[in-house]
């Protein structure tokens, strides 16, 4: 067949359709934009060979460092051993996690071949200390190899990618399990009713995240994996993330669709269990473009953003002291939420719990630390101060006379008001969120998470004050935006991070010795007076949330709580 040059690992008999040959014997694109889009339409889908050259030519073009393996270093390690049958029973090295090589399609001793290959990649890279996904990487190059040492040199490749910005693999367990924090920020964030069946169901949330990577590379069927591949190899890391916020999607759909959720939660491996059983069975639910489809309809940040993300976590990680893999790296986030110790005046363990299902996920290992309670400290916004300032982040937590609970994640250190002097200036980040507990339950996240298309540029629009909801004396009470820094892009992390419309979207935390203002723009969700006794409630542009209890309220009680690194080295 046409395909026996690029065939010589496959099993035919198991490819199916994919089997046949149709569509274009070669890609003749210059233009990036318009390679993009062949990639997610499936281009070479359908021509076995003319998708190995596509592969071939991809790899060939990724940057790498000087010194890289190629297929002659491979022969010459292997000397005679590269003509003997390889052997499956050649245990993978430790950095893959115990994870095996995955099938796809290749006949029996292609698997013992991916094993060889796997091994010699180790003797060449002993900086890796990390790399799950490498059996399924080296598993999908093989089933598009002519040869065992041109596989290798792929696998190098991609390996030694040194371009700037540029991720394919993980390399370290640092890399991984911020990748693992990432994918859990971007689940709460995207993916928002998936991610509350998770938090119901599995006592240990980063424990499924754990598997995010295998959902993808390991658990998808060849037909699906392969051609997340065609794309993963154009565009990067980042599709990833897409098609596996897009599988926990289906599968919260698949749950909610067969049965009740449970009154009770779940070991996490029984979870991960039931998740990896349903992707692996995907085909019956899903075809693959159908799959792609809803992981591109996805409204994600850029690459750039989700790279920040990323880095932050790694940030957290390190200071922790997480670098290396340990016997339980992470912690349950029922144990740091321990109900023996932990006390409220407004909210039980398992309400808190609940909200710290919502909090990044670098937070998520810190214990709860009551920095401020009307109950002890009096209602004095100068004490709310000076217990706040040097902390961040920190949780708001108000329950009125009424009885009803809401509150706020606020992002940054309430110092930070300071900066615009005798203005009552909005600060913080897009991790800031309100939410309401009684008498129902709802978080609102800022409203780019949801409606990205806000975050474009307003170029040449100068900053406008912007009085409070309630009308008050513009002269002590104007809000002002503070002054952006040119091309600090970070949607999540950084204070004045968009040049966003200054009366709406970006308005998060301020305050003055006159009140606390959290949301802005055509209201404010939250607003507290001086007394720390009387709040108002109402819609905000930059949390689009509705009043979160009665639009005018007495403060009956409030805590400010923080966030103790309980694993600083």
């Amino acid at each position: 067949m046409a395909e026996e040059d690029y065939g010589t690992f496959v099993d035919w008999a198991q490819m199916g359709d994919l089997a046949k040959t149709t569509g274009p014997s070669k890609v003749d694109c210059q233009d990036l934009k318009e390679f993009k889009a062949m990639a997610r339409q499936g281009y070479w889908a359908k021509n076995h060979k003319l998708r190995a050259q596509v592969y071939q030519q991809l790899i060939k073009d990724i940057p790498c460092r000087t010194v890289t393996p190629d297929a002659e270093v491979y022969l010459d390690i292997m000397g005679k051993a590269a003509t003997k049958k390889p052997s499956s029973h050649i245990p993978l090295p430790e950095f893959v996690n115990g994870i095996p090589v995955p099938g796809y399609c290749l006949k029996a001793e292609a698997v013992a071949s991916a094993h060889q290959i796997i091994n010699c990649v180790a003797g060449q890279f002993p900086d890796i200390s990390h790399c799950p996904s490498l059996p399924a990487i080296t598993s999908l190059l093989l089933h598009f190899s002519i040869s065992e040492a041109q596989c290798f040199e792929h696998v190098s490749r991609m390996l030694s990618c040194n371009e700037p910005g540029k991720r394919l693999l993980d390399q370290t367990f640092l890399a991984y399990e911020s990748s693992c924090m990432t994918f859990g920020d971007l689940a709460s964030k995207y993916c928002t009713a998936a991610h509350k069946l998770i938090v119901a169901t599995a006592q240990d949330v980063s424990d499924v995240y754990s598997d995010w990577q295998r959902w993808v590379l390991g658990d998808l069927p060849f037909s699906h994996v392969v051609r997340v591949f065609d794309v993963y190899l154009v565009e990067g890391y980042k599709v990833l993330y897409r098609v596996a916020i897009a599988l926990l999607k289906l599968y919260c759909k698949h749950k909610v669709g067969v049965q009740k959720l449970p009154g009770n939660q779940q070991d996490s491996s029984k979870v991960r269990e039931d998740i990896q059983a349903f992707i692996k069975g995907i085909a019956s639910t899903i075809t693959p473009e159908k799959l792609l489809e809803k992981a591109f309809s996805i409204r994600l940040f850029s690459r750039k953003e989700i790279t920040l993300l990323q880095l932050t976590n790694e940030k957290s990680l390190k200071q922790k002291g997480i670098t290396v893999r340990q016997t339980r790296s992470r912690q349950n986030v029922q144990l740091a939420l321990n109900p023996d110790t932990f006390s409220s005046d407004i909210v039980s363990a398992k309400e808190m719990r609940d909200i710290w299902s919502w909090i990044p996920e670098r937070f998520a290992l810190c214990q709860p630390q009551l920095l401020f309670t009307t109950s002890t400290h009096g209602c004095s916004i100068n004490r709310f101060y000076s217990h706040c300032e040097g902390y961040e982040p920190t949780l708001l937590l108000i329950r009125t006379t009424d009885g009803d609970v809401c509150g706020a994640f606020l992002s940054t250190d309430w110092e930070e008001r300071k900066r615009g002097g005798n203005k009552l200036s909005f600060f913080g980040t897009g991790e800031c969120f309100v939410f309401k507990l009684k008498p129902e339950v709802e978080r609102y996240e800022w409203v780019v998470i949801r409606h990205p298309e806000l975050a474009t540029s307003v170029k040449n629009q100068p900053p406008v004050d912007t009085a409070p909801s309630d009308g008050q004396n513009s002269d002590n009470n104007s809000l002002q935006q503070p002054e952006k820094c040119a091309g600090e892009l970070s949607p999540f992390l950084s204070a004045r991070h968009f040049n966003l419309n200054s009366n709406n979207t970006s308005m998060f935390m301020a305050g003055n010795f006159d009140s606390i203002i959290v949301g802005g723009g055509e209201g404010n969700a939250l607003y507290i007076d001086a007394e720390l006794n009387h709040g108002r409630t109402g819609r905000c542009t930059t949390f689009d949330n509705p009043p979160l209890c009665a639009e005018s309220f007495q403060v009956s009680l409030l805590e400010v709580w923080g966030f103790q690194d309980t694993m600083a080295p």
